[in-house]
C-alpha cells in the first residue's frame, strides 16, 4: 500500500513538473519590445513605443501590452485567451471587447478581436525560429470602420 502511494505521488509530481516545462517552452512567452522602425501601420500613425509581456497559462497565454500611442497617451491592454478559439474579455483594446485565439503550430498563433460578437481584426503572430523576433500581421477593420493592414514587429528582450 505504501509503495502504491509513493508511485502515485511520483506520477503526480512528474505530471505537474512536465506540465510546467511544457508551458514554459511556449515560443510566444517572454517580454517583447515594439520595433517601430520595422513595423508598418495602415492606417497610421504608429504608436511611439510599446512593450508586450506574454505569460503562459494553462492551454493559452496571458498578454499585457503597455506603451504610448501616437499622441503620447499611455496604452494598457490585457487579455488571457486559451488556445480553444473561445472569446474571452479584453480590456484596453480600441473598439474591441473580446478576443479568441488558436495555436496554429509551435511558432504561430492566430487571434480574432470582436466587438459585441462582431469580428473586427484577425491577428496572426509568428515567432522566428531563433526566437528573437515576433512578427504580427493584423487585418480587418478598426473601431472607426477603416481597413486595417498592419505588420507589427517585436524584438525579444
Amino acid at each position: 500500500m505504501r509503495m502504491r502511494r509513493l508511485t502515485l505521488l511520483a506520477i503526480t509530481v512528474s505530471v505537474l513538473v512536465l506540465g510546467s516545462i511544457a508551458q514554459a517552452a511556449d515560443n510566444q512567452v517572454g517580454t517583447w519590445k515594439l520595433n517601430v522602425a520595422k513595423s508598418k501601420y495602415s492606417p497610421g500613425p504608429p504608436p511611439k513605443e510599446g512593450t508586450l509581456t506574454v505569460e503562459a497559462i494553462p492551454n493559452g497565454l496571458k498578454i499585457t501590452i503597455d506603451g504610448t500611442d501616437a499622441e503620447g497617451k499611455p496604452v494598457h491592454m490585457e487579455f488571457a485567451p486559451k488556445y480553444d478559439g473561445k472569446d474571452v474579455p479584453a480590456t484596453g483594446m480600441p473598439g474591441a471587447d473580446t478576443i479568441s485565439m488558436k495555436k496554429i503550430d509551435d511558432y504561430t498563433v492566430e487571434a480574432v478581436s470582436k466587438k459585441e460578437g462582431k469580428p473586427l481584426t484577425t491577428t496572426r503572430t509568428v515567432v522566428s525560429k531563433d526566437g528573437k523576433t515576433r512578427t504580427t500581421t493584423q487585418k480587418g477593420t478598426n473601431a472607426k470602420g477603416e481597413k486595417v493592414n498592419n505588420k507589427i514587429v517585436y524584438d525579444r528582450q
